[in-house]
């Protein structure tokens, strides 16, 4: 089976960090229409999933028009498109704003099968300034529906539940608390006393990292919009990741201006 990963895209005006630009958040647009098309040329994924972040949050008029926007566009390619709500979007958009973009009913958080796996969708929620959150109800809800599956399975969330260490993000090195879950602990032991978790995907850090806790792979896919130079007039990463999974492994390959692989061998259990 093969996935398509495209996160924090950020639609809205170009943004700016400790006086720097940072994000080419104005070629939003521009970037997502070559991903389309290059998933339908070249790459044909059977899944394609946005882990978040859609919009740069202005208000809730202009987030609501920018999502629809980045909705039309996905909406060209060849495959069905799974969402992950990210803390922009859910600044000025509501839980029932965001279900309607995806054109969905019940919760933010939820879960699937497809191609022999099964996928869990997580709802991070961030306080701003403050800390990630993953409810309790989440963890009962991640607890109960790994236990009711019998199909391995990947996880899928905006913020990282790993460890990862932040020296030299530009984002998140003088503030950890507003990149990693607060619960990563407990949501870890979930996934590994259920022995069904084979991956975990997030976005949100804007950089591509690994880490492998207990045999599990954590993987945080760059942002397609983080401009990789220091300043003006800035580089687009134009960051996506393939994911190609089968029985024996799980092969990632992140395309872009910054390219990464991993390869992980998956161990029965």
């Amino acid at each position: 089976m093969r996935l398509a990963f495209i996160t924090d895209v950020h639609f809205g005006p170009r943004a700016f960090h400790d006086g720097k630009l940072r994000k080419l958040t104005d070629r939003a647009g521009e970037l997502c229409a070559r991903f389309v098309d290059r998933m339908n040329d070249r790459e044909r994924p059977e899944l394609v999933v946005n882990l978040g972040d859609v919009i740069e949050d202005e208000s809730r008029e202009r987030d609501f028009e920018q999502y629809a926007r980045f909705v039309e566009i996905l909406g060209g390619l060849d495959a069905p498109v799974v969402h992950v709500a990210g803390n922009h979007d859910q600044i000025h958009l509501t839980e029932e704003d965001l279900l309607a973009l995806w054109r969905r009913d019940g919760n933010l958080y939820y879960s699937f099968d497809r191609g022999g796996v099964h996928f869990l969708v997580l709802q991070t929620i961030e306080i701003r300034d403050t800390a990630v959150h993953l409810p309790e109800i989440e963890l009962e809800f991640a607890a109960e529906d790994l236990a009711a599956t019998p199909l391995p399975t990947i996880v899928l969330m905006h913020h990282p539940a790993s460890d990862q260490v932040l020296k030299g993000n530009r984002w998140f090195e003088r503030a950890p608390n507003l990149c990693r879950v607060a619960e990563r602990k407990a949501l870890r032991r979930i996934f590994e006393a259920s022995g069904k978790v084979i991956a975990v995907f997030n976005g949100h850090v804007h950089w591509n990292h690994l880490d492998v806790i207990a045999g599990i792979p954590y993987i945080t896919v760059q942002s397609l919009t983080e401009n990789l130079d220091d300043d003006a007039p800035g580089r687009a990463a134009n960051a996506f990741a393939l994911c190609d999974v089968d029985e024996q492994r799980l092969l990632v390959d992140v395309r872009g201006e910054e390219s990464a692989r991993y390869q992980v061998e998956l161990v029965r259990r």
